[in-house]
């Protein structure tokens, strides 16, 4: 590889597409009339001062070595579209070595089928044997397009390379996939070959990736930032350093940002990582996983720095090579600002003697056992420190149901409040995971507990309520963005209702995931399936029956309750607590207090920034709202868009007979509605109740920004008995369409309640753009 380059390519022949060649004495033109091409060449270097240029369009071209002479690039390599240059006798682009292609760039030692490169598919696979190597020491650019140098041995980065709109990926290995890819990866190595990745100089990309997959990873031999992912419109800034199977070494700074300016992405994935001093990501977000791992003072100065700069770290050991797959924080780690440390263990995670983890920003700690969710009495010990006193930020642990936790010496801020709609309580919160049908079982066994969903679970079909009117719910259960299915409540049985209900005599029953929450109890995060179908004397609510907590970002759809409760409702059957944030889209069809969202929200009960968008059917002789059958309490910036019609078929006589009627927001109303709207279709008895495109009756507050779609719902009117409002109140849906239609009390602002995307033909609430 250090021999002296000749002066041009030699014995260049096209065997598949067409071209021509025209030679001078410092200079090769290849132009290619074909849109793909193959040439073999005996030899091909090209020396200082001299010139190779493809004039291949928007076409790619696959250059083979045959010969027996490693390819020594020192003067100019140039093409209009992609060039690939394979030779297993290894590629040296020296320090005056300058190659630019307008498409994508391919140096590699491993070899193509020629078929599958002229075909043009979106992958193709390049392998051989080769013990030679790809070595940049000179700069290699693609204007529009991305640049891949691998090899099965060693691949060195020492030069600059540059893919402003593409990918720049290093890979090692015997066997590898390229594919076509504008959201992740492109190169994927299928058969290691314990090689090498080394980065010794300076890669700037859209995207950069470097893997040897049971080899090592040496990312930036030195200080600085050597490694630089920008983003394109298309693409987010993102950073692969994988070694799978064997070590990833990082010196210097990583830096990983979109188009946007905002974070980008930097993922380490090694049996072994290790950090040189001056070692940093800067990014929006660091994910390095290993099988087990001790941060030491080496990491922690990695990880402090990383923080400090405002990247959030998420550091997991996944228990694989037969690692045991433990967590140590063995050195002290301190940040300041609003970037998180989430620290993530196969199983048990622990923080040494004599150690603190501090923050004295907004930051937050996550401390996670059994991070797969099996049951393996993973454990949380913390014997040192953990200080957040002076931040504003929360400390969260999660073991196992069978492992334990040792809180240790813990530090928080007495002047620590929760935000808005998290529903937590305490700054520093430890969580007992739930990860199978029996531990949900388990709950009820302690129902002052702290509870986190640790994956997705079935309810199994032994599943009684979590909590009653004698002994409700009073701990805290937080589903962490998971859900739980099945529930089994469709057996027209009630044999597993529970006693429950606003002053229980006894005789009222109740059904849902949880029977009843008490007024310290919270249930957050959560997304429940399920269904009802039993014949009770009480409350109905897939999520809860009875309410008198909190329920913050909850969620049930994807089924369909046909109870004949006295109180029934997809998300909660009678509420007299609070509700955030919360929503639905189960169908319903019930015979006293029907809701799509709740069934009785009662005096106090509170229903904010909530949706519901299933259709709710009212049996016999009654009446149904589109998101509260009763409403009493307090409803505000909320609404309803599933409709709302009559049952005959459960009249016992004909449909006009029926005394059905229904509200688009809620049935009856003697408390207070405000900034909230109906849009969906209602159907009632002409003869008996118009539609209403509010409430059917009204004894309580409407506020002047409560509207209804008078095209969609077909009500003319807001309210038919009791107190009215006024008839501009009905909106086309044109007029829905437009945010100046809602008036003052709407903010549509950047960081206000509402939101009216584009197409949209009503408002949203700002907080479901982000789900």
């Amino acid at each position: 590889m250090a021999r002296a380059a000749e002066p041009l390519p030699q014995g260049g022949t096209f065997v598949r597409g067409q071209g021509a060649m025209s030679i001078g004495t410092t200079s090769l033109t290849i132009v290619q009339s074909s849109s793909r091409g193959v040439i073999d060449w005996h030899s091909f270097s090209i020396g200082n001062g001299n010139t190779v240029a493809f004039s291949n369009g928007a076409g790619a071209t696959l250059n083979r070595i045959t010969g027996g002479d490693p390819s020594s690039i020192f003067g100019k390599l140039t093409a209009t579209g992609s060039l690939y240059l394979i030779n297993p006798q290894g590629i040296l682009v020296g320090p005056s070595g300058v190659v630019s292609t307008g498409g994508r760039f391919v140096a590699s030692t491993l070899d193509i089928c020629n078929d599958a490169f002229i075909q043009g598919g979106d992958a193709l696979t390049l392998s051989g044997t080769s013990d030679a190597s790809v070595i940049n020491l000179g700069r290699i650019s693609s204007s529009g397009g991305d640049v891949f140098l691998i090899a099965r041995q060693a691949v060195i980065n020492a030069g600059t390379v540059k893919a402003p709109s593409g990918t720049v990926e290093l890979a090692a290995g015997e066997t590898v996939l390229l594919q076509d890819s504008a959201s992740s990866r492109q190169v994927f190595v299928q058969a290691g070959s314990q090689g090498t990745v080394a980065n010794k100089g300076f890669i700037t990309a859209a995207q950069v990736s470097l893997q040897a997959a049971d080899g090592n990873v040496y990312a930036l031999a030195g200080s600085g930032t050597r490694i630089r992912a920008t983003g394109t419109a298309s693409r987010d800034g993102h950073v692969w350093l994988v070694a799978e199977s064997g070590r990833v070494e990082q010196r210097g700074t990583i830096s990983a940002h979109n188009a946007d300016a905002s974070g980008g992405t930097v993922d380490t994935q090694a049996t072994q990582l290790a950090f040189g001093r001056h070692a940093m990501v800067d990014a929006g977000q660091w994910n390095a996983s290993t099988p087990a791992f001790t941060i030491d003072a080496a990491a922690a100065r990695a990880l402090r720095r990383s923080l400090n700069k405002g990247t959030s770290v998420d550091v997991t050991t996944t228990g694989s090579n037969g690692a045991g797959g433990d967590l140590d924080v063995a050195s002290s780690l301190a940040w300041h600002g609003a970037a998180s440390l989430t620290l993530t263990a196969y199983h048990n995670v622990s923080v040494a003697n004599g150690t603190t983890v501090a923050n004295d920003g907004a930051g937050n700690l996550i401390l996670r056992a059994d991070a797969t969710s099996i049951g393996d009495a993973g454990s949380v010990t913390n014997r040192g420190t953990i200080d957040w006193s002076h931040s504003t930020g929360t400390v969260s642990a999660f073991y196992d149901m069978n492992g334990a936790y040792t809180a240790g010496t813990q530090r928080t801020n007495p002047a620590w409040t929760p935000l808005p709609f998290s529903g937590l309580l305490t700054q520093s919160t430890a969580y007992k995971l739930v990860n199978s049908g029996a531990d949900l079982d388990s709950v009820a066994g302690d129902l002052a507990g702290i509870y986190a969903l640790g994956t997705d679970v079935n309810a199994d079909g032994a599943f009684v309520p979590i909590g009653n009117a004698n002994t409700p719910f009073t701990g805290q259960f937080d589903g962490m963005g998971h859900r739980i299915s099945s529930l089994p409540f469709s057996d027209f049985s009630v044999a597993k209702a529970v006693p429950a209900g606003p002053g229980s005599d006894g005789q009222n029953l109740s059904l849902g995931l949880f029977g009843q929450v008490g007024t310290s109890g919270v249930v957050r995060n959560l997304t429940v399936n399920g269904s009802i179908f039993a014949p009770i004397p009480g409350y109905a609510g897939v999520l809860a029956a009875v309410n008198y907590g909190t329920i913050v970002n909850d969620h049930t759809n994807f089924a369909s309750e046909v109870p004949y409760a006295a109180s029934i409702g997809g998300l909660v059957g009678w509420n007299a607590g609070t509700i955030e944030r919360s929503s639905t889209s189960v169908a319903i069809l019930g015979e006293n207090r029907t809701g799509d969202l709740v069934g009785t929200n009662a005096v106090g009960g509170k229903i904010i920034q909530s949706f519901a968008t299933g259709q709710v059917a009212a049996a016999a002789n009654v009446g149904a709202g589109g998101l509260v059958g009763s409403n009493a309490g307090l409803i505000m910036q909320s609404y309803a868009t599933g409709p709302v019609f009559f049952s005959p078929a459960y009249c016992g006589q004909s449909a006009n007979a029926c005394m059905s009627n229904g509200g688009g927001l809620v049935l009856n109303n003697t408390g207070t509605i405000e900034q909230s709207f109906a849009t969906g279709a209602i159907t009632s008895v002409p003869l008996i109740s118009p539609p209403a495109g509010i409430a059917d009756s009204n004894q309580g507050v409407i506020a002047a920004g409560v509207f209804w779609n008078k095209q969609t719902t077909g009500a003319t009117v807001g309210v038919v008995l009791g107190k009215q409002v006024p008839a501009t109140n009905g909106l086309t849906t044109a007029q829905m369409s437009q945010p100046a239609s809602f008036g003052p009390t709407y903010d549509f602002g950047p960081n206000g309640v509402w939101a009216m995307p584009v197409g949209a033909t009503h408002p949203v609430l700002r907080w479901q753009l982000g789900q």
